[in-house]
């Protein structure tokens, strides 16, 4: 090949657009916020059992911990403008509000799982029950699967 067909061949390669970073499947990325919010629910599940004495609370700063961490990534699981699951399009048209109360939510859990450093389960109730106030946002940003 001739100086000159290279150099051109360079040329061309340099110039072409490269691909875009290849972003996960979006099924993906719905799986992944799917989980983190389904840990959620099993924390909160389980510190509900707690607090009503149907389980013994040895373990609630564990699940206050857990709870805590994973309301620290659940708002990351959503930046990603993935329509699916059961997040409803108004997460993203008004995110922010939503990332608002995603943000508080990470806050409340924190100290929760701060004050079960210092207390006992069975005064942790308070904390506990503000820290999960779900449901006012479940209420506006999700559209519950159908069986």
């Amino acid at each position: 090949m001739s100086r000159t067909c290279q150099i051109a061949l360079q040329i061309v390669f340099v110039a072409l657009p490269l691909p875009a970073v290849v972003s996960a499947d979006d099924r993906d990325v719905i799986e992944y916020r799917e989980h983190i919010m389904n840990t959620l629910n099993e924390q909160a599940a389980a510190l509900g059992m707690i607090l009503s004495t149907a389980i013994p609370g040895d373990n609630a700063a564990g699940h206050l911990q857990a709870l805590a961490l994973t309301a620290q990534t659940a708002l990351k699981a959503f930046e990603p403008k993935v329509l699916g699951g059961e997040a409803k399009p108004e997460v993203w048209s008004n995110w922010l509000d939503f990332s608002k109360r995603m943000t508080e939510f990470s806050q409340k859990t924190a100290q929760a799982a701060e004050a079960a450093k210092y207390k006992s389960y069975d005064s942790l109730g308070p904390e506990i029950i503000d820290a999960l106030s779900c449901k006012q946002c479940h209420d506006v940003y999700r559209a519950e699967k159908k069986k």
